[in-house]
């Protein structure tokens, strides 16, 4: 079920819809390498092969898990045969973050001389697993997540197609089995197909996949999810209302619905990071202590056993203190920036490593907070026009209360020093 063109590719629009970057660059024929980042099952290699076929190279698939320099030097003198002939040849490196530093600096050379156009295929970040001399002659073109209703296109197309799918065997899908296999494949078009397969051996010609059928296949139950994906957002909303709202045993209700119906906990622990942040702050800094370290924990232990850290998080992040004060005080102070552009550094509080800032009086008036009773100076840091602006106002709650108090000292002890 492959896509073998443009035309039948679907999704990524914003690469290959009509005037976008990949789909000039195969219509001009002006193909340049490239490293396609994007989750499983969204499209990376079946683009890598239409380019191929379109654009009329030689191509030649390379994986980074099974290949070495040695099978890099004898791929690369296969591709000079064919550019002697005057034919490009892609390259297509599958996981290429997988390869290590040498391993990647042995492209380098044949990129320069054109000997091989490299399309390079990865799921994590390009910035932090490729190395520089690689990212700078490579263009990176991120690819998203399929939409469900573009996965259940897609198994649509292989209930129907008697070419590549399983038209011959003239099955039918309920509008639930569909939606179901849609949405618990995560935007992977390649899990929903290999499901979709499993659970036609599950039924006899002219048969019909049922709900039941496509949970036995997939080995999930439909509990959440409905066409729109809205009920899963819904209960999504609802936990995070919970945790905002002190609602402990609530917000375990909430999280159990979100498990059972098969979510990723990592992406529950972000959102409950953020939370920790947003909604709790400083009212008890060690909510997001507790909260990164469930995370760095479960990426450890995994399921089933860690359901009980994610239940731990959630029970404290429920009842710890509540203050979204850093969370306005950020928004306030990228509000004021935005407004009043880049305002002045104040000439005390800038760095002075030459002799010529000095003279310009950079650092002058400078109050190093050491050299004063308890470590404060009271010295104004903020540009002339926002001085005495306020952005951070904490709410007294849990250990903010404490922060008041210093902050009310503060500000005593300013006033008394000017």
């Amino acid at each position: 079920m492959r896509p073998r063109t443009v035309a039948e590719f679907s999704g990524q629009e914003h690469l290959v819809g009509e005037g976008r970057i990949l789909r000039r660059m195969i219509e001009t024929d002006s193909l340049a390498s490239l490293i396609l980042w994007g989750p499983p099952g969204c499209g990376k290699t079946t683009l890598a092969h239409i380019i191929a076929a379109e654009t009329h190279s030689h191509f030649i698939f390379f994986s980074a898990i099974l290949s070495g320099v040695k099978e890099i030097r004898e791929t690369f003198k296969e591709a000079e045969r064919y550019a002697a002939r005057g034919i490009r040849t892609i390259l297509f490196i599958d996981e290429i973050h997988r390869f290590n530093k040498s391993q990647q600096d042995a492209f380098l050379p044949y990129i320069e001389k054109g000997v091989v156009t490299v399309i390079g295929a990865t799921t994590e970040n390009p910035s932090f697993e490729v190395i520089a001399p690689l990212l700078s002659r490579c263009r990176v073109l991120t690819l998203t997540q399929l939409e469900p209703d573009r996965v259940r296109g897609l198994l649509v197309q292989a209930l129907t197609d008697s070419e590549r799918g399983l038209g011959g065997r003239a099955l039918s899908a309920t509008d639930e089995a569909l939606d179901f296999l849609a949405e618990q494949a995560d935007g992977d078009a390649r899990t929903a197909l290999n499901t979709l397969e499993i659970a036609a051996g599950f039924v006899s010609l002219g048969g019909v996949i049922t709900l039941e059928t496509a949970q036995e296949a997939m080995q999930k139950k439909a509990l959440l999810y409905d066409k729109g994906g809205e009920e899963h957002y819904n209960v999504i909303s609802a936990f995070i209302k919970s945790l905002r709202a002190s609602a402990p045993d609530a917000a375990l209700y909430w999280l159990a619905r979100i498990l059972e119906a098969g979510e990723d906990p990592i992406y529950i622990l972000r959102r409950m990071i953020v939370m920790a942040s947003e909604d709790i702050g400083n009212a008890d800094p060690r909510a997001l202590q507790v909260t990164v370290s469930a995370l760095q924990a479960f990426q450890v232990i995994g399921m089933p056993e860690g359901r009980i850290i994610l239940g731990q998080a959630v029970t404290y992040l429920a009842t710890a203190p509540k203050s979204n004060a850093s969370y306005i005080g950020i928004d306030a102070a990228l509000a004021e920036v935005r407004k009043s552009g880049a305002l002045p550094v104040p000439l005390h509080i800038r760095n002075a490593p030459t002799k010529l800032m000095k003279e310009l009086g950079y650092h002058k008036g400078y109050q190093y907070a050491h050299d004063y009773a308890e470590g404060y100076s009271g010295q104004e840091c903020l540009p002339d026009k926002l001085a005495g602006r306020t952005f951070y106002e904490p709410k007294g709650h849990g250990y903010e209360k404490s922060i008041v108090e210093r902050m009310e000292w503060l500000k005593s002890r300013k006033v008394n020093a000017s």
